[in-house]
């Protein structure tokens, strides 16, 4: 078979399925972004740990690990890109229904191509970053590099993951529809993805601190979700 299925690969596959999931769900009927946001969160924890997991196993050969490097990207691509956008989405179609819109009629039409617009960018800006990202880890390993790179350049796309789960969460805590702050923030955090800053890299604490913010979004997200069903 073509391809890769040792254990360090499986969390990269999980986030991927994982991702689709999500899309699949956000994009169905009028709309769940909330059964997306879960597993976007869900995608964010196997991303979390899947670099770690596959440098455990100390003889890769150089396609294993090119290969590991593509696919991580590949699956940010849809987890951390498409997914948040589809869930843009499936909040807009809520919105209309909720406020009587036809996205077809007058300036809705125009206002709706303006996100469209929107999600678009992001998408194609998450693609960018990390073809980029992809272009430099070749590079480094070709001049000698060894390990992880220490730094990032741009905002990660994985951060998704926390970002738009906060945003989600507010709407629970606000009597205002949060549908443009969502759309607000896919802009900036699109932006984001190819400014060229440096940050660092966040160790092991770090990363175990995000996943338990994680956690607890997700927590959140269940909980409030069957207060508001009561």
């Amino acid at each position: 078979m073509i391809g890769y299925y040792d254990y360090t690969v499986w969390l990269t596959y999980c986030s991927l399925i994982s991702a689709g999931i999500g899309i699949f769900s956000s994009l169905s009927g009028g709309g769940h972004p909330y059964i997306g946001m879960f597993f976007l969160l869900l995608s964010g924890l196997c991303d979390a740990f899947d670099g770690k997991v596959a440098r455990t196993k100390k003889d890769r050969t150089e396609m294993q690990i090119d290969f590991g490097i593509q696919i991580d990207s590949l699956a940010d691509l849809v987890a951390f890109g498409v997914l948040p956008a589809s869930i843009g989405v499936s909040m807009l179609r809520i919105f209309d229904k909720t406020w009587g819109f036809h996205p077809r009629t007058g300036s809705t039409l125009l206002v709706h191509l303006a996100l469209y617009t929107v999600l678009v960018f992001y998408v194609l800006a998450a693609l960018i970053r990390l073809a980029y990202f992809n272009v430099l880890e070749a590079q480094r390993r070709k001049e000698g590099g060894t390990g992880a790179n220490k730094e990032y350049r741009g905002l990660p796309v994985t951060s998704a993951a926390l970002l738009f789960p906060t945003v989600l969460l507010i709407q629970y805590a606000t009597s205002i529809d949060i549908t443009f702050t969502y759309f607000a923030t896919i802009l900036v955090t699109g932006v984001l993805f190819i400014t060229p800053f440096k940050l660092k890299k966040p160790g092991t604490r770090d990363i175990l601190i995000m996943v338990g913010i994680g956690a607890l979004e997700l927590a959140a997200l269940i909980v409030m979700k069957i207060i508001a069903r009561r």
